[in-house]
């Protein structure tokens, strides 16, 4: 019976050894995992080669080093900071030739809308005074709706001007009729393509006008004197395009800027056609300058002179490579990445026309193109002098855009 008993209880032992030991290699492995997934390095292995692994960018926005933002806030009367700040995003405009109507037309068959974006700001003060702004990311947080505007492309030329008690038909898609001439006020309707309007009264860029159902004030460039099935005569009685000399406005160094040269179409063709644009950017482009200084009151010639001067006249790699002729959104430190790309030059054209109206040449709260008051952000006065206070880091700019306006003025 003992020698029996005993022969048990040293199966018994054996099978709870057993167990002992399995529970203690499976704590090993689990103990074994538990450091190699927490106390090595997380490397991943491929097969061998020389490269050097490549940055992965999900945009073109410039990386902020934040390392060197504490280096520089670091160094003794230094200081950087990053914000973030809504901005509109302003529209650009297509130009549509329309053969059929003589040149010089020009009217807006659909409006823009103004978008708005988010940017990333890097600002450097030396003792509490800004240095330096620098624009290095932005989101579009809203989208814009591009102006388009159709211009005459026929074989005469017409510089007719409308007057009270002249007929207008409306040209945009939909048309906002308004309490007073400005888009501020109550909207009392909306007017549909082609309806015939008689002119009551002008003012800056409104007609208060009288349609068979409603009065009211509408944007003059909305509207056309063309009839909708006009059709062009070779030999009708418009002017062929010269405008009287007195028309146009003295040159002087201190002139107003926020008002049209007076130059017609064929003259800007005339001033703006010379050797030194050896690739024709300026002569071809020539009628858009024309067309803001209808479109926005801004003297087309200045506009002109900026873009020869900036570019000089249509050769830089920012002018040929983003058809951009005023290197617009460029910064000091990095120009040619930061400045705008456009699809054509006349985007470019209209877009800083608006820019200078909006932001430089009027005051705040000045009505100006599209219903819109002016910011009047960098406003010191509509002088060269005025806006090379905000607009150029040169102190000489101002005088290096009126010798270009001196050379074309003296080409008429």
């Amino acid at each position: 019976m003992k020698s029996k008993e005993k022969k048990t209880y040293k199966i018994k032992l054996s099978i709870k050894n057993i167990l002992y030991f399995m529970a203690g290699i499976i704590i090993l492995l689990y103990m074994f995992m538990f450091y190699n997934l927490y106390f090595t390095n997380n490397e991943t292995y491929a097969k061998e080669t020389d490269s050097e692994p490549e940055n992965i960018k999900i945009s073109e926005a410039n990386e902020i080093d934040i390392d060197s933002i504490i280096n520089e806030n670091s160094k003794p009367g230094y200081r950087e900071e990053i914000t973030r700040e809504e901005q509109e995003l302003e529209y650009l405009t297509t130009y549509n030739v329309n053969p059929d109507i003589p040149k010089g037309i020009s009217y807006v068959v659909k409006e823009g809308r103004k978008g708005t974006q988010e940017i990333t700001i890097k600002r450097t003060y030396h003792d509490d005074q800004l240095i330096s702004e620098e624009q290095i990311d932005a989101v579009m947080t809203k989208a814009t709706l591009n102006k388009v505007v159709e211009i005459g492309g026929g074989k005469t030329t017409s510089n007719k001007k409308v007057k009270v008690g002249d007929n207008v038909y409306v040209t945009s898609d939909m048309l906002s009729v308004m309490s007073e001439p400005n888009m501020e006020s109550k909207k009392v309707a909306t007017l549909k393509t082609d309806e015939k309007l008689e002119v009551l009264e002008i003012t800056q860029n409104w007609y208060r006008v009288l349609s068979s159902s409603v009065e009211g004030w509408v944007e003059q460039e909305c509207t056309t004197y063309l009839e909708p099935d006009y059709e062009e005569k070779i030999n009708n009685n418009e002017s062929a395009g010269q405008a009287s000399n007195q028309n146009i406005q003295k040159l002087s160094f201190g002139m107003n800027l926020n008002k049209p040269s007076g130059l017609s179409l064929e003259q800007f063709k005339k001033v703006l056609t010379d050797d030194k644009d050896v690739n024709n950017v300026f002569q071809d482009n020539a009628e858009y300058f024309y067309y803001i200084e209808k479109q926005y009151n801004i003297n087309g010639l200045f506009v002109a002179a900026v873009g020869i001067h900036e570019s000089g006249w249509g050769t830089s790699k920012i002018s040929k490579n983003k058809y951009n002729l005023f290197g617009y959104g460029a910064y000091d430190s990095n120009p040619y990445n930061g400045a705008y790309t456009f699809s054509d030059y006349s985007e470019s054209i209209d877009l800083i026309a608006r820019v200078f109206v909006k932001y430089y040449l009027n005051p705040k709260g000045t009505s100006i193109y599209g219903g819109e008051t002016a910011s009047g952000k960098y406003y010191t006065s509509p002088t060269l002098s005025g806006v090379n206070a905000k607009y150029a880091s040169d102190k000489n700019w101002a005088n290096a855009v009126y010798k270009q306006m001196q050379y074309l003025y003296n080409k008429l």
